[in-house]
């Protein structure tokens, strides 16, 4: 490949080349770019652009900044010798070449100034050790000590030094294996990928949001399984989330078998993943079965049973998001949600289902009911193809039958027309208990269909149920609505 051609696309870096000049100090593009460069070279637009430089990061920033026409703003990382600017949608980060030594209880190291090779010595692996030079005399040409190239081609993922001290060193790299060979469909090396198991117990010195920040780009991979596999067969999957290793293996009694939700579970995040890259969408096809273990019963007339396996799963969930760092907000509440519903898209396959209980799916799903019905798609999986062929038929039926309901009833996301406000000032009510059963029973109404969501009908629906109860004040009460 001709590089220097290659990186012509990028006029930025052509700048940077003659800030370094003007400083007196080389200048070279690292890092993932570089990596993809070999990889998918026709796929760079947006890519980020690492630059270290044998001198100041923080100065050839500025320089580079002053040199551009629109003289972008440079932010500065003092405390780590880095900056970074944005730039026609690139996003340029600059550092200077540094050596690193690490102590046994802490993953951050003790840095010092160093060359091209110390620096490239500090990568954790050797595709993403190469680097290009930007010099006047030798731009685009490439510095390799290690082969990163023949491994690229390889899509072989293996340190540039001893792999037990790189992954002892910095407990990171090893969930940074697992993530690019997810990310990249790459293997790990074998000697590599040892290391990782014999150091799996060093994560803990690692923070939650840091491995949890991995772990997402784990879950948005093309196939998220292999990372998960990878993760159990060397050690770490019980590090990072050990509520999903308690889904793995098989129990037999009396012949009788429950299908190992731990791959299961692998399959259906897979399914998932082919139409959707909504990350919280995948948590919840991840977490779907997490309660399965605590909720395990053998029954000798029907074998394994999970029952209320969704609402337990819906209620470890806030757990789950909370021991890993992830936001205790309305992206919880919607995987908690999907958790908790589930099974209910599937249950309708059933012949006789009531509209009742398509009112109830629509209402309690709300604006959320597409992704619902994509993670119950999802969750149809079986060893017989043509059985989960069956089953997804029946369900492109129950979809047609939800559409017919909700084009009749409008019930999705609804609101009842007689509000708590209405209750209190018709009947001369306090705020209580009467109103909010009266308001309860409008709203079991319209769900079971036995009452249309509008004004005058649900007023007359609300003054017999007030009659029932006798609340004869509101009889009394002139109605001003």
């Amino acid at each position: 490949m001709n590089l220097s051609k290659a990186l012509k696309g990028i006029p930025d870096l052509k700048v940077v080349q003659v800030a370094a000049k003007s400083l007196n100090i080389p200048a070279y593009l690292v890092g993932g770019m570089v990596r993809d460069l070999f990889l998918s070279p026709k796929n760079l637009a947006g890519k980020d652009l690492d630059i270290l430089c044998v001198g100041s990061g923080i100065a050839l920033a500025k320089k580079v900044a002053e040199l551009l026409p629109d003289h972008p703003k440079v932010t500065v990382f003092k405390n780590f010798g880095t900056a970074m600017l944005n730039h026609r949608g690139y996003e340029l980060e600059f550092v200077g070449a540094r050596k690193e030594s690490y102590r046994r209880d802490s993953r951050k190291p003790l840095v010092e100034d160093g060359t091209l090779s110390d620096d490239q010595k500090r990568r954790d692996f050797t595709v993403n050790a190469m680097a290009i030079s930007l010099g006047e005399d030798d731009f685009g040409s490439l510095v390799d000590p290690f082969d990163g190239i023949k491994d690229v081609k390889r899509k072989i993922l293996r340190t540039p030094l001893d792999p037990g001290i790189t992954f002892s060193d910095d407990p990171l790299r090893m969930m940074r294996a697992i993530r690019f060979a997810s990310q990249l469909s790459f293997d790990i090396e074998p000697e590599t990928f040892e290391a990782i198991s014999q150091n799996a117990s060093r994560l803990e010195i690692v923070s939650k949001e840091r491995i949890t920040d991995e772990l997402n780009k784990i879950i948005l991979s093309p196939v998220p399984s292999y990372g998960f596999k990878l993760m159990l067969h060397a050690g770490l999957l019980n590090m990072v989330i050990p509520v999903l290793g308690d889904l793995l293996g098989v129990e037999t009694i009396n012949g009788k078998a429950h299908k190992d939700n731990f791959y299961h579970t692998l399959q259906v995040l897979d399914n998932i993943a082919k139409h959707t890259e909504d990350l919280w969408l995948r948590w919840a096809a991840l977490l779907h079965d997490i309660a399965k273990p605590a909720t395990k019963r053998f029954d000798p007339k029907v074998g394994w049973t999970f029952h209320g396996h969704e609402d337990k799963g819906a209620r470890m969930v806030p757990k789950i998001f909370r021991e890993l760092r992830l936001p205790l907000n309305e992206k919880m509440k919607y995987v908690q949600k999907l958790v908790r519903l589930h099974l209910r898209p599937l249950a309708l396959v059933k012949d006789h289902v009531t509209d009742s209980a398509i009112r109830r799916l629509l209402y309690d799903s709300g604006d959320h009911l597409e992704d619902l019905m994509q993670l119950c798609r999802a969750d149809i999986t079986s060893k017989n193809n043509e059985k989960v062929k069956k089953y997804l038929r029946n369900f492109d039926k129950v979809e047609k039958r939800i559409q017919a309901v909700e084009s009749h009833d409008k019930v999705r996301n609804f609101q009842p027309v007689i509000t708590g406000e209405i209750i209190m000032e018709t009947l001369g009510l306090a705020p209580g208990k009467v109103v909010g059963e009266i308001k309860e029973a409008l709203k079991e109404a319209v769900l079971e269909g036995e009452l249309k969501n509008d004004f005058e009908p649900a007023m007359e629906y609300m003054l017999s149920l007030a009659h029932s109860k006798g609340l004869t004040q509101a009889t009394k009460k002139t109605r001003k609505h």
